[in-house]
């Protein structure tokens, strides 16, 4: 027997990994129609802004509470009810009709969603033993992507004999039943699975400052993977249309180009880093996909365009799950809850910085400087990834103690 199967044998991964593919299609059907659905109901742009900007504050305002909420009662209870709260909020939007009301529902999913992704990520990291980890993760994030890939298919469906109304609730019953399967068929032991010296309690329940400087290359990758994603998603399409004379429908293939690769990679990726180290292979994958970020500027081909954000795909997506991998390996089984928190609380401000910052050097000095500015973002993190690369237990000289940080 060989393949993903047998080198995961634990069910639970995989009843997991069901349940994210059933909410990445949620999630991806209720995204496809969301502006759409909120153009049509008069709802204005600038008001649209805004209901992202309150899903973001619902991200980074609940994900230390997700951190404590897992401590206190488990990531299958955690994971349980998040689900069926992000249900009840994507059934909740149709019906909703004032930009106060949307504002609320928006803050409380993304409340909801943090949750769910740091309950996941706890229970998977737990699950997973120290040579899988960036392999688990990498196949997280492949079911969170096909579901995106799905997601819209399905609401292009239901849209054409329902409307957009109807997407959202077929959103809510696939986020529900995900929840069914986690309720029903996972196992409560986050702990299964995990090696023997995961289960340690040495530096378990440690102070949250030393939980944060034990995973902080991975909280700087994962603030500037948000930062760099939602820059590049509202601007690399103008800049393309503006400076580089692509028409607007050719711009939907960036986005599919940049997803199809990191589809590809993630999982490779995921394996070399299991066994050359997860920060050495995050550093080579920001160093060349900041570099091809750069090269846009001298770029006049399309299909030259669609093959470096293609390859751009499969380096800078794949630095989350590294990034995720290394936080498990470096971090108590204790206190995983909490590195998580502190992990999707970094993405969560990369997301919330990266897109008015952007937006100011876009509008005053131009799409080339904003490009220069997020190469020059993923120049820093390959500086620190240099200065603290004992961050990684591979990186350190032999005999250094494993799994313990120096905390400065």
């Amino acid at each position: 027997m060989s393949g993903p199967r047998a080198r995961i044998e634990d069910r639970n991964i995989w009843i997991i990994n069901g349940a994210i593919l059933l909410l990445g299609i949620a999630y991806g059907a209720s995204l496809a129609v969301l502006a759409i659905h909120l153009n049509a109901h008069g709802i204005p742009k600038l008001a649209m802004g805004g209901l992202s900007a309150a899903f973001a504050v619902g991200i980074a305002g609940m994900s230390i509470p997700s951190g404590w909420l897992i401590a206190r009662f488990g990531s299958k209870k955690t994971l349980t009810v998040a689900l069926l709260g992000y249900a009840a909020c994507v059934l909740a939007f149709p019906f909703l009709t004032t930009v106060t009301s949307l504002t609320l529902v928006r803050l409380f999913d993304g409340g909801f969603s943090v949750a769910v992704w740091v309950a996941t990520e706890t229970a998977l990291l737990a699950r997973s033993g120290t040579a899988n980890k960036a392999y688990v993760m990498s196949l997280y994030t492949i079911a969170v992507a096909v579901g995106y890939v799905v997601g819209p298919l399905v609401a292009r469906v239901v849209v054409a004999g329902l409307g957009t109304g109807a997407a959202f609730i077929v959103a809510a019953v696939l986020a529900c039943v995900a929840a069914v399967v986690v309720a029903l068929l996972l196992d409560g032991d986050d702990r299964k699975g995990a090696s023997a010296h995961e289960h340690q309690a040495v530096g378990s329940g440690q102070p949250a400052r030393a939980v944060f400087w034990r995973i902080k290359t991975a909280c700087l990758a994962t603030f500037s993977y948000g930062y760099f994603q939602s820059s590049v998603v509202l601007f690399l399409p103008l800049y393309l249309v503006e400076s580089k004379g692509i028409e607007e429908k050719q711009t939907i293939f960036i986005t599919a180009f940049f997803a199809f690769g990191a589809l590809l990679a993630v999982a490779s990726m995921g394996r070399l880093g299991d066994r050359y180290g997860h920060l050495l292979m995050m550093r080579a994958l920001a160093a060349v996909g900041g570099t091809l970020v750069a090269s846009f500027l001298l770029l006049t081909s399309f299909p030259l365009m669609c093959l470096t954000v293609f390859v751009a795909g499969a380096t800078l997506a794949s630095i989350s799950p590294l990034a995720l991998a290394l936080q498990g390996v470096v971090t108590p089984a204790a206190d995983l809850g909490r590195a998580n928190a502190f992990y999707n609380a970094a993405y969560a401000m990369g997301m919330l910085i990266g897109p008015p910052l952007s937006s100011v050097l876009f509008t005053r000095i131009g799409g080339g400087a904003m490009l220069i500015h997020l190469a020059a973002m993923w120049a820093f993190f390959v500086a620190v990834t240099l200065v603290f690369a004992a961050d990684d237990p591979r990186a350190r000289p032999l005999g250094a103690a494993e799994g313990v940080p120096d905390n400065g």
